[in-house]
């Protein structure tokens, strides 16, 4: 099913919010008007969570009273209400008669900046959102009350043009929303591109995101369009966002603003036509709050946020996440039909702090080892919770030892797959567990750089929340 936004759902004013396990679009208007001083008899409305007050001609709303700072203060909707935060200014910014520096406010709040009164008026429009009627979005699926929640949600917002981000555990299928959002866009026959902001080191991301010019720094031997450029008519998935480098977010707002970039080494700008959506396990409130995480370039991006739920929470959808799994398998040349009732019901009883990726794993490990149509609980390894003895730099025997029969009847390729990404797996487990879950002190351990050991974690859902 797919339904439109209607057009009072402005870009930078709309939140989804879920109540009484139901979802709703929540269009924002912080409006402003002026009761006394000299712009009395003006008002304002701001279709954005977020509005800036002063009397430079940048401000949203721009007062002429010359004891008004340039950036005075500003107001931005947040779970609890409405947060009043001054910018420093010189003469101070009142509710009431009392000076705030940062503090809750409530609708007909009367605000003092200098000798203006400013009357806040805020207004909403909600719009309920029905659960899906399918069981899939994009490559999702669930048939779960949340997840039919998050299905009417993506399918109502996939149509605009409105900043995405989804929020949620490793493993829960942020870039199949992604990937879903546009499809269902009029973007769709445009490039989805995807760049991960945590696999790049820092002084390459601005190269890797806007491009370069051939000589722009050491190694630049030709010239390369960045993600923005290759996303032109289309949608650019920024992965792992709260990752991203506080000295480039300026960059990244300014190119979000004005709609072009500018290549390093490059005199002109480039217009691009992108649509951003990002996905992150970081709750960004909380980066902005800790100073990790630039508060305006959250609010650009964020004029719509999607919380993804972890696996452990619609434990009711691992069946039929299984018949996915198999179907998938069943294609490649798999005789297995089905999971035992035993293994099925142990698949459930887990927490699976890697959410669904770690259930595709453990089911396609198990299809590689069952032996005829079924798959029993003896199939699922360590999905049981016994765990190799993993050391390094030697292997276990549980590792290291006789190749099982069901990995040496596959192809040579595709046993050699099976056996390293177990492996893999269970070094990085036990190395993070020696290290006690210190990331930089494991990937020194196992001779790897920072970046590439938490892409590793990250594959197999182990990077740490």
């Amino acid at each position: 099913m797919r339904v439109a936004v209607t057009s009072d759902f402005a870009p930078g004013g709309t939140q989804v919010r879920h109540e009484g396990g139901r979802a709703s679009l929540v269009a924002h208007r912080l409006r402003l008007a002026a009761v006394e001083g000299p712009d009395q008899g003006s008002s304002w409305d701001v279709p954005k969570p977020r509005a800036v007050v002063g009397s430079a001609p940048t401000c949203d709303v721009v007062l002429r009273d010359p004891q008004v700072s340039r950036q005075h203060c500003e107001i931005s909707v947040r779970d609890d209400g409405y947060v009043l935060r001054d910018l420093d200014s010189t003469n101070g910014t009142f509710s009431g008669e009392v000076r705030v520096v940062e503090g809750i406010i409530a609708p007909g709040s009367q605000l003092g900046l200098g000798s203006t009164v400013l009357l806040f008026e805020p207004r909403k429009k909600w719009v309920r959102l029905s659960q899906s009627q399918t069981q899939a979005f994009g490559g999702l699926i669930g048939g779960s009350a949340v997840m039919r929640s998050v299905f009417g949600a993506l399918e109502r917002i996939g149509p605009t043009r409105l900043s995405v981000v989804l929020r949620g555990e490793t493993g829960t299928g942020k870039e199949l929303a992604a990937r879903g959002l546009h499809a269902v866009s009029a973007r769709a026959r445009g490039p989805f591109v995807v760049f991960d902001c945590a696999a790049v080191t820092e002084h390459l991301v601005a190269a890797e995101l806007f491009g370069h010019e051939r000589g722009a720094f050491t190694g630049a031997d030709r010239a390369r369009a960045g993600a923005f450029e290759l996303a032109d008519g289309g949608t650019l998935f920024l992965d792992e966002m709260g990752d991203l480098p506080l000295t480039l977010q300026p960059q990244l707002l300014r190119v979000l603003e004005r709609r072009e970039i500018k290549r390093l080494g490059a005199e002109q700008p480039l217009d691009v036509d992108v649509r951003v959506v990002c996905a992150t396990h970081h709750n960004l409130e909380q980066l902005v709050a800790k100073g990790g995480f630039r508060d305006d370039l959250y609010f650009r991006l964020a004029e719509v946020e999607v919380k993804l739920p972890p696996l452990r929470e619609h434990l009711e959808d691992v069946p039929l996440l299984v018949e996915r799994i198999l179907a998938e398998e069943a294609r490649h040349g798999s005789k297995v039909q089905r999971l035992s009732a035993a293994a099925m019901e142990l698949l459930q009883s887990r927490t699976w702090p890697g959410n669904v990726r770690e259930l595709r794993n453990v089911v396609r490990r198990a299809v590689a080892l069952a032996a005829g149509e079924v798959v029993e609980v003896e199939h699922l390894g360590h999905a049981t919770g016994r765990t190799a003895d993993v050391t390094s730099p030697g292997l276990s025997s549980s590792v290291g030892g006789n190749l099982p029969d069901e990995l040496a009847a596959l192809e040579l390729r595709a046993a050699r797959e099976q056996w390293n990404a177990e492996f893999e797996r269970r070094y990085l487990a036990r190395v993070l567990a020696r290290c006690n879950g210190d990331e930089q002190r494991a990937a020194e351990a196992s001779g790897v750089h920072l970046k590439s050991f938490q892409r590793l974690l990250r594959q197999h859902g182990l990077r740490k929340r």
